[in-house]
C-alpha cells in the first residue's frame, strides 16, 4: 500500500472524529463529559459498545488464534452472553436506583470510604494496562507494515496515536465518544464482512459452503469436554467467560459510563439486550474470518507467521488486494480508538469522581482539574505501551485475558459481597484483602499443575481470585451494629 495513500486515508479519517467531536461538544461541561447528560439513545450506545468491547485485540487476536484453538474461543463467548444478562438483570438496576456517576460510589454507600477507593483504584488499574495493551497491538501493526519502512521510531507512533485521541475526547468526553464508537464501529464491523467476501470469492467458496469448507479443515470444532485440565475445558471457558464479562463490563467505569448515560434503567436494559446478542454474531464473524486467512494461507502455499497476530497484517497488506489493505486499516484504527478512547473518558472520570471530590469544587476548577487527569492518563498509556513492547513474548488476547484474572478479581469480592451479604466492612483491612488475593491468586496459578493432578487454571482464576477476595471480607466482615 502506498504510503500516500496510507496518510490520505488516517487524516481522512481522524477530520471525520475531530469533526463529531466538533457537533457533539458544542456547550459541553464536566457533567456532559461525564454522563452525556443522560440522553444518549440506546441504540447508540449498543452499536458503539461492540466497537468498545472487541477492541483491536479481536481483530487480530482472535482470527490468528482459530489455527491454535479452532472456534474454541466461543465458548467464551457463550459465557459473555449470561454475563451480560446479569448485568443487565442485576446490575443496571442497582446503579440507576442510586443514581450513579462513578459505579464505585455504591462501594462507598454500602461500605465507606475505604472500599470506595479500594474498588476504583483496582479499576484504573485494571483498565490502565487493559487499555494500553489493546493500543499496542493497533500500534505494534501499523509499525510493523507502514511506519518501519519510514524511519519513524515505534514511541513517535504511539505518541501521535496518543495526542489525537486525546484531542477529540478532551472536551465533550462520553457523549462525544457514544458517537464516534457507532462511527468506529461500522468500519471495524464492515471490514471483516469486506474480507470475509473477498476471500471466499478468491477462493471459490459460496456464502453456504463457508463452514462447510471450515470443517473440513478442522477448525470449526467449538465445545471441549474431554480433559479437565485442559485450559479449553468448557466450564472453564463458559464460566471464565461469564465472570470476565460480569467484571469487565459490569463493573468496569468505562464500559457502563456508556449505559448509564441512556434516558433510563428500560433504554439502558434494551441497549445491553441488543449489544450482548450482536456482540455473539460479531465474534462469529471473526472466527470464520480466522479460519478463512488460515485456508487462504495454505491453498496459496504462504507461510505463517511466527506469531498468529501477524496474520490477518500480513494477509491484508500483502495478498489480498487493496480493497482489503484499506478496509484493514480502517478496521484496526476503528477498532483500537474506539476501545482506547472510552478508556481514556472511563479512568478520567473515575479519577475525578471517586479521588478529587468533583462534587464540591466550582466548574473552572473542574475543568482544569479534567484536562490534567485526561493528558496525565495519555501519558501512562504511552509508558505502558513502550514498556510492553519491550517485555512481550504472547498473543496480546492471551496477556489482557490473563491480567484481567488477577485485576478484576478484587471487584468481583468486593461487589458480591455487597450484594449478597449483610455483612459490614471498613478500614484498610479492605485493601490488604485486595491486594493479597491476586497475589494469593498467582501463587495458586503456578503451583495448580504440581497440587491438583496436572489442572492448569485459564480465564477462571478471576473466579478464585473473586472468592478468595469474598472469603477474606467475610473473615473481617462484622453486623453493622457492632
Amino acid at each position: 500500500m502506498a504510503p500516500s495513500l496510507v496518510i490520505i486515508i488516517i487524516a481522512v479519517y481522524f477530520i471525520a472524529l475531530i469533526f463529531i467531536s466538533y457537533l457533539t461538544s458544542k456547550g459541553a461541561d464536566t457533567n456532559t463529559f461525564f454522563t452525556a447528560n443522560r440522553q444518549s439513545p440506546w441504540y447508540l450506545v449498543a452499536f458503539g459498545m461492540i466497537g468498545a468491547s472487541l477492541s483491536g485485540v479481536t481483530f487480530i487476536s482472535v482470527p490468528g488464534n482459530v489455527g491454535k484453538i479452532g472456534f474454541s474461543y466461543f465458548q467464551i463467548v457463550i459465557g459473555y452472553l449470561f454475563g451480560y444478562w446479569v448485568i443487565m438483570g442485576v446490575l443496571m438496576p442497582l446503579y440507576y436506583r442510586l443514581n450513579l456517576v462513578s459505579i464505585y460510589t455504591y462501594l462507598e454507600q454500602r461500605f465507606d470510604p475505604w472500599a470506595y477507593k479500594t474498588g476504583a483504584f483496582f479499576f484504573l488499574v485494571s483498565r490502565t494496562i487493559g487499555s494500553s495493551l489493546r493500543l499496542f497491538l493497533a500500534a505494534t501493526v501499523l509499525q510493523l507494515f507502514l511506519f518501519d519502512a519510514w524511519g519513524i521510531p515505534f514511541f513517535v507512533t504511539v505518541a501521535t496515536t496518543i495526542a489525537l485521541i486525546w484531542i477529540y475526547t478532551f472536551k465533550g468526553g462520553i457523549k462525544t465518544i457514544v458517537w464516534t464508537d457507532t462511527f468506529q464501529t461500522f468500519f471495524l464491523v464492515t471490514a471483516v464482512v469486506v474480507t470475509v467476501w473477498v476471500i471466499s470469492t478468491e477462493l471459490n467458496i459460496g456464502f453456504s459452503d463457508i463452514m462447510s469448507a471450515i470443517e473440513e479443515k478442522g477448525y470449526l470444532r467449538i465445545f471441549h469436554f474431554d480433559d479437565i485440565n485442559s485450559t479449553l475445558f468448557f466450564p472453564k471457558q463458559f464460566l471464565g467467560g461469564a465472570f470476565i464479562a460480569i467484571t469487565m463490563t459490569g463493573m468496569d467505569q468505562e464500559i457502563m459510563q456508556k449505559n448509564l448515560t441512556c434516558k433510563n434503567l428500560a433504554e439502558a436494559q434494551k441497549n445491553m439486550f441488543w449489544f450482548s446478542l450482536t456482540l455473539v454474531i460479531v465474534n462469529l464473524l471473526f472466527l470464520t474470518l480466522g479460519a478463512l486467512l488460515y485456508i487462504y494461507s495454505d491453498m496459496k502455499g504462504l507461510t505463517l507467521p511466527v506469531y498468529s497476530d501477524e496474520l490477518f497484517p500480513r494477509l491484508a497488506f500483502n495478498n489480498l488486494g487493496p480493497v482489503v489493505g484499506i478496509m484493514f486499516l480502517l478496521g484496526i484504527t476503528a477498532s483500537s480508538y474506539a476501545s482506547a478512547d472510552s478508556a481514556l473518558a472511563g479512568l478520567t472520570t473515575s479519577f475525578c469522581i471517586d479521588f478529587l471530590n468533583f462534587k464540591a469544587k466550582h466548574e473552572s476548577i473542574k475543568q482544569k482539574q479534567k484536562t490534567l487527569v485526561h493528558v496525565s492518563f495519555s501519558l501512562l498509556f504511552l509508558i505502558i505501551i513502550v514498556i510492553f513492547k519491550e517485555i512481550n513474548e504472547r498473543s496480546v488476547i492471551d496477556a489482557v485475558l490473563s491480567i484481567a484474572g488477577y485485576t478484576y478479581g478484587p471487584l468481583l469480592g468486593l461487589f458480591s459481597f455487597g450484594l449478597f451479604t449483610k455483612l459490614h466492612v471498613k478500614g484498610p483491612a479492605v485493601l490488604l484483602v485486595c491486594l493479597l488475593s491476586p497475589i494469593l491468586s498467582y501463587l495458586i496459578s503456578s503451583y495448580s499443575p504440581i497440587l491438583l493432578n496436572g489442572y492448569q487454571f485459564g480465564i477462571e482464576i478471576l473466579i478464585v481470585n473473586g472468592l478468595i477476595t469474598f472469603l477474606g471480607l467475610a473473615l473481617i466482615g462484622k453486623n453493622k451494629m457492632e
